[in-house]
C-alpha cells in the first residue's frame, strides 16, 4: 500500500457522499457524479511543492493535493480556486471557492487540502461527506501504490 508522503502524480476517485446528498439537479448520489472516474491529480507532499502550489500557473487540469495541510491562501494566484478540506481518512470536511488574494481559515480536523479550478468540484459532485481515494502512479523508483485513506 502506498502513502502520500512523496510528491508525484496519480488519479483521484470519488466515492458516494455519506450524508445522502444530491447534486445540483436534485439527482441522488451516483447520478451524474464523477464516481469511479479518475481525475488527474498532482501530489504536493514536500515543503517546497506545498509552498509553490498553484502559484504562477494560469490553470490546472484536474486537482492538486497538498499534504499535510490544514489551510491555504490565494495570495499571488491568477485564478479563483475550489478548495476541499480532507480529514485523515480522505473524507471531505468542507468545500469553498476562493478568489485570488485571500487567506483560508484553518480547519481543525483537516489533514489534506485539495485544490482545483473554480467550479470543478461542483462539476465532479464533490461535497462534504464524500470520500476520495488516491491512486499514485509509479514514481522514479518504480514504487507505486494505492491509498484509500484508512
Amino acid at each position: 500500500m502506498g502513502d502520500l508522503r512523496r510528491d508525484g502524480t496519480g488519479l483521484l476517485r470519488l466515492a458516494g457522499a455519506t450524508d445522502g446528498a444530491t447534486d445540483g439537479a436534485g439527482r441522488a448520489d451516483g447520478a451524474g457524479r464523477a464516481n469511479g472516474a479518475g481525475i488527474p491529480l498532482e501530489i504536493a507532499a514536500s515543503y517546497r511543492a506545498r509552498t509553490r502550489g498553484l502559484l504562477g500557473r494560469t490553470g490546472i487540469t484536474g486537482a492538486l493535493l497538498l499534504t499535510p495541510a490544514a489551510s491555504v491562501h490565494t495570495l499571488g494566484m491568477r485564478f479563483a480556486i475550489d478548495v476541499a478540506y480532507l480529514d485523515r481518512r480522505l473524507r471531505v470536511l468542507a468545500v469553498r471557492t476562493m478568489p485570488p488574494g485571500r487567506f483560508g481559515r484553518p480547519r481543525l480536523r483537516a489533514r489534506h487540502v485539495l485544490e482545483a479550478e473554480a467550479g470543478a468540484m461542483a462539476a465532479w459532485g464533490l461535497v462534504p461527506g464524500t470520500e476520495v481515494t488516491v491512486e499514485k502512479r509509479a514514481g522514479r523508483d518504480g514504487a507505486g501504490g494505492h491509498r484509500s485513506g484508512a
